[in-house]
């Protein structure tokens, strides 16, 4: 028997948010080219990244009737990438095949529309609700484009949003694999939503995420006392904390606080509780709860600046996607611009 080697822990990082507006495909390219420079991105590299961007924002600009771009540098594994998502607020695509064939651009730009985002991109997704809103997630890695979608990769995102009027978020979310003795490794995955917005939720956020990451403990609730310990001195936090166990197929969840937590399918999605409370000032006896996790299905933790009232009804076609598009739609769809907001999403592999 062997072992199986943890991970780097995945953890949330800065995204830029940048709201659709006449200004969005310069200010698009610039961060994008800060954030080339960061990663290191080859300049041929560093041009593709930057034709999507102004794809994606011509895009918005032209058709949709609210939207944003966001921008982000995020590890896989051994590789680490720029991100870019493109959300908007209707009407939705409705013919996918057309928008994605290159050269086909019926903004008129030179770039050739959708397709070419997919053409340049190293991993393309596009996830579309009629009436609603489109979610567009392109990845450029330093990589040669047309790279496959790593698996392990493929199995887990998360995304941020902080309230409107501030830059530092109270929301966050970490990711660490546990390694077993015989098998897949465990995930051990964490929401955390600190007290309030602004600074001093940041620093709760921060806290909670430095001692997960830190514990030495294995199951849920005990992580989340760990965390319960890091966070006195702070405002304190709503917190969950899960384990993910793949041969078995199930997942456990010690959570205090309005975290939401939800084993998503195509049609159903069954909730884990988590208990009243406040993470680092008050959390009585936090209760484990466990429930089947399916191959396909997801595992969806959020914090209450999304609506939890979302239903799979909803979002046809959503757990089909890689978790970032999952994770971005509910965000997108079910969030509120009057409070942080975060996802974190763990989709089973089938």
């Amino acid at each position: 028997m062997g072992t199986v080697s943890a991970a780097s822990p995945a953890e949330a990082g800065e995204v830029l948010w940048l709201r659709a507006d006449e200004g969005l495909a310069s200010a698009g390219r610039r961060e994008a080219a800060a954030l080339a420079r960061r990663l290191g991105l080859a300049d041929s590299r560093a041009a593709d990244l930057a034709l999507a961007v102004t794809e994606a924002a011509a895009n918005l600009l032209r058709h949709a009737d609210d939207g944003a771009l966001a921008l982000r540098i995020a590890a896989f594994g051994d590789q680490s990438a720029v991100e870019l998502l493109a959300l908007d607020s209707g009407p939705g695509i409705p013919d996918v095949g057309a928008v994605l064939r290159d050269g086909s651009s019926a903004a008129g730009t030179p770039g050739g529309g959708l397709g070419a985002i997919r053409r340049v991109a190293d991993f393309f997704a596009l996830h579309t609700l009629p009436g609603r809103g489109t979610c567009l997630y392109a990845r450029f890695t330093a990589q040669p484009a047309g790279m496959a979608e790593p698996g392990s990769a493929a199995q887990l995102s998360g995304l941020t949003r902080p309230i409107s009027g501030e830059t530092q978020c109270g929301d966050t979310w970490a990711v660490r694999e546990e390694p077993v003795a015989e098998g897949a490794a465990h995930l051990l995955v964490m929401m955390c939503d600190g007290l309030g917005h602004g600074p001093l939720a940041a620093r709760a956020a921060d806290e909670a995420r430095t001692a997960f990451r830190t514990s030495r403990a294995t199951e849920p609730a005990a992580i989340l006392a760990d965390i319960h310990a890091g966070l006195k001195g702070t405002r304190g936090a709503a917190v969950a904390v899960a384990r993910v166990d793949p041969p078995a197929r199930r997942v456990s969840l010690c959570g205090v606080g309005n975290i939401a937590a939800f084993v998503l399918g195509a049609q159903s999605r069954q909730a884990l509780t988590s208990t009243p409370g406040i993470v680092g000032h008050n959390i009585g006896r936090p209760q484990t709860f466990s429930a089947a996790l399916p191959p396909g299905d997801a595992l969806v933790l959020h914090s209450d600046g999304l609506n939890s009232r979302w239903q799979p009804a909803q979002f046809p076609g959503l757990t089909g996607q890689t978790p970032a598009v999952i994770a971005a739609q509910l965000l997108w769809q079910a969030g509120t611009r009057r409070d942080d907001a975060g996802v974190v999403v763990v989709k089973a592999p089938r």
